[in-house]
């Protein structure tokens, strides 16, 4: 990998290996057929969203050096599979503060691209 890569957020192998690892993550997390949780739902089910959302458009934002690609990318993946899990797997159920979770997770890997990006320049 050249330095004008690097500076521009490409990642060599092992970040992309990351970032393929953060996407099977999350994609495990989401399309798991069933997810037992014992008593109420607490706000660490809204951490989890953020982080499977926020991690991903991270990693994929920087593997391809593209902050447009990755969070369009997750920016349609959130509500999608919040009806995937509604419609489509038994024992799942979707829920518009998940997508909308979601949805402020890839706000928050997209500003942390731009964020790295700025920094790298100085």
């Amino acid at each position: 990998m050249t330095a004008l890569s690097r500076r521009h957020g490409q990642l060599g192998p092992v970040g992309t290996a990351l970032a393929v690892a953060a996407v099977v993550a999350q994609l495990l997390a989401l399309y798991w057929p069933v997810v037992t949780v014992e008593g109420p739902v607490s706000w660490t089910d809204k951490v989890v969203h953020l982080m499977i959302f926020a991690v991903p458009t991270y990693a994929v934002g920087r593997a391809l050096g593209s902050v447009r690609a990755a969070v369009l990318v997750f920016a349609l993946h959130a509500p999608v599979s919040e009806l995937v899990q509604h419609f489509l797997l038994p024992g799942r159920t979707g829920d518009v503060w998940d997508a909308a979770v979601d949805l402020l997770g890839v706000a928050l890997g997209a500003a942390a691209l731009v964020v790295g990006r700025a920094a790298r320049r100085w």
